[in-house]
């Protein structure tokens, strides 16, 4: 169903189980999948691409050109997954031809009002991210991680699968999986055991991750030590090596 007021632009390629509500605009080159439902006043423009079940708030903007003024209007991509939900006034930009070319969104994540993502960003899957969270250029969150409202992410930084940020933290490096940043600048306080308990992460598996995150932010050795002697002490395993490879591939530097 496409309310008759709303404004779909000949070159705009739309699944008919689509619902699109009053007054909103979609340009020419947007494809969205099925089973979407647009509310009223929401602009989709650019090289966007969006796929089945999303919910899409009033006043959301989605695909409008980076906010880099080296962006010259080259064709670059935002491409949104499945089953997100996307409140009030969420705005996302496409990448840039600096960057990766595109902004990529997977599935199951929850972006509350007023959430913005930048140009070259990597979002992964069933991230929360609430309100007035605020993302810079070229960063990366991976999988199930939770940012407060209000907090803000420096260009570049990744962000480890499954952690969380406290609101109004002002994160500037890394912050690895597991783990629980808060402040301004951000700061490490401990591992994220609430959210490992709701994915079902074994108390075994848990305690590993906590003995890796003592070895390195209380053993007081450099990272490259650490790291070292995390697999000594601990051994591998799926969970601790995303956690040393995370820490080992930092270009920003890790948040300490």
């Amino acid at each position: 169903m496409i309310d008759k007021t709303a404004i779909i632009y000949g070159g705009a390629a739309i699944d008919p189980s689509t619902d699109i509500g009053p007054f909103s605009v979609i340009k020419d080159g947007v494809r969205i999948g099925k089973d979407n439902k647009i509310a009223s006043h929401v602009v989709i423009e650019g090289n966007t691409e969006i796929g089945d079940g999303n919910k899409i708030f009033q006043f959301a903007s989605l695909g409008s050109a980076p906010q880099d003024l080296k962006y010259k209007g080259e064709d670059t991509k935002l491409v949104i997954g499945n089953n997100n939900i996307i409140r009030e006034y969420v705005t996302m930009n496409p990448g840039t031809v600096t960057g990766n070319g595109i902004t990529t969104v997977g599935d199951y994540n929850l972006f509350m009002m007023h959430v913005h993502i930048a140009h070259d960003c990597v979002i992964g899957s069933r991230t929360v991210l609430a309100n007035n969270a605020t993302l810079a250029g070229h960063i990366e969150i991976q999988d199930y991680v939770i940012l407060g409202g209000l907090c803000a992410i420096h260009q570049f930084v990744r962000i480890g699968e499954s952690a969380l940020i406290a609101g109004g933290s002002m994160v500037v490096q890394d912050i690895p999986p597991y783990l629980v940043a808060s402040g301004d600048r951000a700061k490490i306080y401990g591992i994220n055991r609430i959210g490992l308990e709701r994915r079902g992460f074994p108390k075994e598996e848990i305690e590993k991750i906590k003995n890796a995150f003592k070895i390195l932010y209380r053993s007081k050795v450099t990272v490259k030590i650490a790291v070292e002697k995390i697999f000594q002490e601990i051994g591998g395993g799926a969970q601790i090596e995303k956690f040393t490879d995370f820490i080992i591939n930092s270009k920003r530097g890790i948040t300490r």
